[in-house]
């Protein structure tokens, strides 16, 4: 009987070998993921098995000398395991610690980690560097949605927001819509180092765009946009608000972060489409604010208007399509070259689980990575 383990680790240039970077391919494999989820062969965390994932949050005080606090943006680790079914039949879990002084020592604001398990014995089949996959499955989403969503011909893509997640939805975007030629980009000031970083990549990766802009304000990127791709990460209610008569017809809104759109509007003029609507319900019952009378504020996060708008009996539960299902043909998507789409994408660990899976066993075909053994025979059993 063997049994030894091995796992495969592969550090971040191990990653880049392995395709991680690879947007077009990446795009389809979160397309198989979506369908998957639609069919409901995955599990995630929680009673509900929709979980994006479990936190560490410190705290704003502590009387212990040393204790860790929430004195930085965004401070916290977290937990985001997942089972994804189909091909892929690989369990697996994101981990990752978050520090918004990390950029004072020269490091990402957050530092990830994927390992992958098979699913019969529970053993590791890999420890991979995962800041990379994770950025890029996370823009993979956006494209996929532009894949299926974006109005004909769409020549005119706006982004809100200039980091690593909105980079990320520009190559994936561009990988499926090729007949965008102007690209707007709104940073957090007309002077972002961010945003003027991102034109002079777009400018050189792709040289089919004939007018790159660095906006003013919000609404010069939101003007005449066909797909207006947010991706922005900020303290709550200080997220971009959107005013509706700036949204041209047959605009694709696509939400990663946080956005705000008029509750009315987007209940009466917007077709509503989720990743997952069973992830925006349990985040109502984690994350839902109250004002003083006891009414529910908007969080934001277009997914949970859409849940809150179901709760409240003013719209349908059907109203709200899930991509996976236009993935798979059995909702309709877009319906009119003048509907306004918007479409809520908050990231899960099936994306990582099923991006990772393809880098792993292209690495493993390839003989990419360090196999690092975990015992020949393990000393208990």
């Amino acid at each position: 009987m063997d049994t030894k383990v091995e796992f495969l680790y592969l550090n971040e240039k191990d990653m880049i070998k392995a395709g991680v970077l690879d947007a077009g391919r990446c795009v389809d494999t979160v397309g198989e993921v979506m369908a998957l989820l639609s069919v409901g062969d995955y599990l995630m965390g929680g009673r509900a098995h929709n979980d994006h994932g479990m936190q560490l949050i410190f705290p704003k005080k502590s009387g212990i000398v040393g204790f860790p606090k929430e004195d930085s943006r965004d401070r916290r680790f977290m937990a985001m395991p997942a089972y994804l079914g189909g091909r892929f039949h690989m369990a697996g879990e994101k981990w990752y610690g978050s520090n918004g002084r990390n950029s004072e020592r020269g490091l990402p604001r957050s530092i990830l980690m994927v390992t992958l398990n098979d699913v019969e014995t529970g053993q590791p089949l890999a420890y991979m560097s995962a800041n990379l996959l994770s950025a890029m499955r996370t823009g993979a989403m956006p494209g996929l949605a532009a894949e299926y969503l974006a109005p004909p011909e769409a020549k005119v893509l706006g982004m809100i927001g200039a980091g690593v997640v909105n980079k990320t939805s520009l190559m994936a975007i561009m990988a499926k819509i090729k007949t965008v030629e102007v690209l707007k980009i709104k940073g957090s000031s007309p002077a972002s180092k961010t945003a003027h970083e991102l034109a002079e990549f777009a400018k050189a990766k792709y040289p089919q765009l004939k007018e790159i802009t660095v906006c003013a304000d919000l609404r010069e990127v939101v003007e005449g946009t066909d797909i207006l791709c947010e991706g922005v990460s900020v303290e709550p209610r200080k997220w971009p608000v959107i005013d509706p008569a700036w949204i041209k017809k047959g605009c694709l809104i696509i939400s990663s972060g946080t956005l705000g759109v008029d509750y009315g509007y987007t209940r009466d003029h917007v077709t509503k489409v989720v990743d997952n609507l069973g992830m925006y319900e349990e985040y109502i019952n984690v994350y839902q604010e109250y004002d003083e009378e006891g009414n529910k504020l908007q969080m934001g996060i277009p997914g949970m208007d859409y849940a809150n708008m179901i709760l409240a009996g003013e719209i349908d539960r059907k109203e709200v399509q899930h991509l996976g299902a236009i993935v798979r043909g059995i909702e309709p998507g877009r319906t009119s070259d003048d509907e306004v789409i918007m479409i809520s994408l908050g990231g899960m660990p099936i994306l990582d689980v099923g991006w990772g899976h393809e880098c792993y066993v292209k690495a493993l075909k390839e003989g990419i990575g360090t196999k690092l053994k975990l015992w020949d025979t393990p000393y208990m059993v």
